[in-house]
């Protein structure tokens, strides 16, 4: 790991006091090919302007890209055409997009709900489809062109408003968020299906429409009032959205020097789309080769056993998938290429922890652990069989004592309970870091947004447009707020009112933090243990109220993220914040009906395997079932979680995950640097994280996304800057395109989402029984 000054510095935030004055700056010059330059002759300009803390380090007379600072100077182009955002050809091309609803959404992450990995898909995917749609309405519709001097002239501006002419870069980014926040998954349709899956409740539309439109809107209202301190400046990168924003100015901005980055990405587009039906569908050996599962086949039973639980992973909760090597792109991702190193390197530490930890879960027994699969997220009785939730809790959905004499105590995998108990620690750690760490940093941004005097030059560039003021989202809140309390009152929740309000409160807290981490470092925390937690608490032996206090806490808090990136997706791409705040709303709006569509399309098609404690490599339950068992346990917290509790340790956790932060300040104040380590660089939250990230679905892929990792983010980034400044994103966006297309045509050709599957035949690299990887213990090929 490289350990130059500035990469000391990664995790620092920046000292804004020593940041320079806009007009000491260097002005921007236009270069031979028409594209505004950032960089003068000697390609430093603005390293030369900067304070010494603050310049980047140069190699081959390119910058390494290092911090927040870095991408807004170097990697993001800051032109800006003036060209018109809002018009009626981004707006239908948007709501078209995000209105072909189940079609479109089986590669959507409403779909990736149930599958055994958890990806979200890129907006590339969204992008180019709009895009060839886009070029096609402006080359053939009627353009007010054809009409001038001919006896349709007064049909001129009807025409104008239809095809306004050239299809543009913001034109394009309006039509793609509003598609993409409208297919992006929701958290809170999650709720709904475990609903359907485990209380045979089929949730009304009225209820799910306004339920999402009040968690979606009501983390919006949020992200518009925390802004300044989540959006504006140059260290909130976000970014996952940096592959997009890189393809969107490369098809737009017509220049010598694009010319090759799209050439770049047609190329690698086209070779990724052909080659992922190989892995996907004729060869998914190649998502995870291990060559102690293949060499181990003939081992005795115990032994694989083992090497099944260590080294398998290609099916859901088969195994932790060590030294396995995926081949399949659409599982491992761009994501790797664009989260800084620093984020990785701690992931990676968290990875050799999760190794060793539930192993030593398992095999010590720890929890009862063997009594139950190794991986699973489903909740057991005690002899090791599902868990018969309806008798507990019946009809009402509330706690029947006597029953639950009858049945006893659910039971969770030893996996699963160090998966809760390492939530919580990174919940506390969260809390402590922030507070701690970046305290004076969020009071410093909030000030200098006051003054609109955010250094972050795309930030300055925004000021010509008119922002959107503070009261639109203040009202966007209480919008949010009603309609939720209507759902509370009216729909099938079993929540108290007040309950309700709680929930909002503790999401409002938490948004902050976690979208503070995420925006700096490309990663978040998994917030809801914590909501479970202060559910159970409060609505003892309500699992159902349990599962909408998560949704009005939870939801806020992630929703918030994936709209604050968009915002900033909207500072980088010069989309006036008016507009961005209708894109927004109107695309959320359509989301609250689409994916409560798509849930229902894919629940009742795949119902039995979603129910199935292992899933296949294909479909998997594994999001539903952690939601509905932590729902079910939380709601019996005093008798699991309680200090006589099999589980006591879990909320314990979440003072105990601040104790270390704590004293990594401490050393901080006293020692900034040990060695090669600078501290503050130490992210305990996400190593806790990470300890517990192979506890369910598929894990083939942690080995190829290191190496990944480490291509792009080591030596590219450090020894090749300028190929990776020119090329890295681009790459990244054109891969993930041609995967998720690929997989598009897939879903309906042969995967069964229209209604009948057609299986590859079985062959060596697509074996018809037992695991895919050929680590068959564990009953594997009964």
């Amino acid at each position: 790991m490289e350990k130059s000054h500035n990469e000391d510095r990664i995790g620092e935030l920046p000292t804004l006091a020593g940041l320079p004055d806009l007009d000491t700056l260097p002005k921007e010059k236009q270069d031979d090919t028409g594209s505004d330059s950032a960089v003068d002759e000697k390609g430093n300009s603005y390293a030369n302007s900067l304070d010494e803390d603050d310049k980047p380090e140069f190699r081959n007379g390119e910058p390494v890209i290092t911090t927040g600072k870095d991408v807004s100077r170097f990697a993001i182009d800051i032109r800006d055409d003036g060209d018109a955002a809002l018009t009626f050809r981004s707006l239908f091309l948007g709501t078209l997009f995000a209105g072909m609803g189940a079609a479109l959404c089986q590669v959507s992450p409403q779909i990736y709900i149930f599958k055994p990995v958890q990806m979200s898909v890129s907006t590339v995917f969204l992008l180019l489809l709009i895009y060839t749609v886009g070029n096609g309405w402006a080359k053939f519709f009627p353009k007010r062109t054809w009409v001038l001097g001919t006896r349709l002239e007064r049909l001129a501006g009807v025409l104008d408003f239809i095809n306004p002419g050239p299809f543009t870069l913001k034109e394009h980014v309006v039509a793609s968020l509003v598609a993409s926040t409208a297919a992006g998954g929701s958290s809170a349709v999650q709720n709904f299906a475990v609903q359907r899956l485990y209380y045979d409740t089929n949730v009304e539309a009225t209820t799910a429409v306004l339920a999402t439109f009040s968690t979606a809107c009501f983390g919006y209202g949020l992200v518009g009032l925390l802004r300044p301190l989540t959006v504006y400046p140059s260290e909130m990168v976000y970014w996952t959205n940096l592959p997009t924003v890189s393809v969107f100015q490369a098809l737009h901005f017509d220049t010598a020097a694009n010319y090759k980055r799209v050439k770049l990405f047609w190329t690698a587009f086209t070779g990724m789309f052909l080659y992922e039906i190989i892995p996907a569908y004729i060869f998914p050996l190649l998502n995870g080769i291990n060559i102690f599962c293949l060499a181990g086949q003939k081992a005795s039973s115990k032994t694989v056993d083992i090497f099944t639980n260590l080294f398998g992973g290609t099916d859901g909760n088969e195994g932790l998938g060590l030294m396995s090597f995926s081949f399949d792109w659409q599982y491992i991702g761009s994501v790797y290429m664009s989260l800084p190193l620093i984020q990785q390197a701690n992931s990676w530490v968290g990875f050799f922890f999760c190794y060793i930890v539930i192993m030593g879960i398992y095999y010590s027994n720890t929890w009862n652990s063997l009594a139950f699969p190794m991986l699973s997220t489903s909740i057991f009785s005690s002899n090791g069989s599902i868990y018969r939730q309806s008798a507990v809790f019946g009809a009402t959905f509330q706690l029947n004592e006597t029953a639950l004499q009858e049945v006893g105590l659910p039971a969770l995998t030893g996996s699963n309970a160090w998966s809760n108990l390492t939530a919580n620690l990174a919940i506390g750690g969260l809390i402590a870091h922030v507070v701690l760490f970046w305290g004076p940093y969020a009071v410093d941004s909030f000030k200098l947004a006051y003054r609109r005097e955010q250094p972050d030059p795309h930030y300055q560039a925004m000021k010509k447009y008119k922002e959107a003021p503070w009261w639109w989202y203040a009202i966007l809140l209480l919008l949010a707020f009603f309609a939720g309390l209507i759902v509370v009152l009216k729909g099938q929740t079993t929540l108290p009112w007040w309950s309700y309000i709680v929930a909002l409160i503790l999401g409002a807290f938490v948004t902050p933090f976690s979208t503070l981490l995420f925006a700096r470092m490309g990663n978040g925390i998994a917030t809801n243990q914590l909501m479970k937690m202060v559910a159970g608490a409060i609505n003892p032996g309500r699992p159902v109220a349990n599962l909408y206090f998560s949704m009005w806490s939870h939801d806020v808090v992630s929703t918030s993220i994936g709209l604050a990136g968009d915002l900033k997706m909207g500072q980088y791409l010069k989309i006036p914040p008016r507009v961005m705040f209708l894109t927004q709303v109107w695309g959320t709006i359509l989301g609250a009906v689409i994916n409560y569509v798509v849930m229902i399309s894919v629940v009742d098609a795949q119902r039995d395997i979603l129910l199935s404690p292992t899933g296949t490599n294909v479909w998997s339950g594994q999001v539903p079932q952690s939601l509905n068992s932590a729902a079910v346990t939380w709601s019996l917290a005093k008798q699991l979680y309680g200090f006589n509790g099999p589980y006591w340790i879990i909320p314990m956790s979440l003072l105990i995950g601040m104790v270390p932060t704590i004293i990594q300040w401490l050393i901080h104040k006293r020692w900034p640097k040990i060695g090669p380590v600078t501290i503050n660089t130490v992210m305990l939250p996400i190593i806790y994280q990470y300890s517990a990230w192979m506890s369910v679905g598929v894990n083939s892929t942690i080995t190829s996304s290191i190496i990944v990792g480490l291509v792009s983010q080591l030596w590219l980034r450090k020894y090749h800057p300028g190929w990776y400044k020119k090329y890295n994103y681009i790459l990244g966006g054109a891969l993930d395109g041609g995967a998720q297309v690929m997989i598009f045509v897939l879903s309906f050709a042969v995967f069964g989402a229209s209604g009948v599957g057609r299986p590859f035949p079985s062959w060596a690299g697509n074996p018809g029984v037992g695991n895919v990887d050929y680590c068959n213990g564990n009953g594997a090929l009964d």
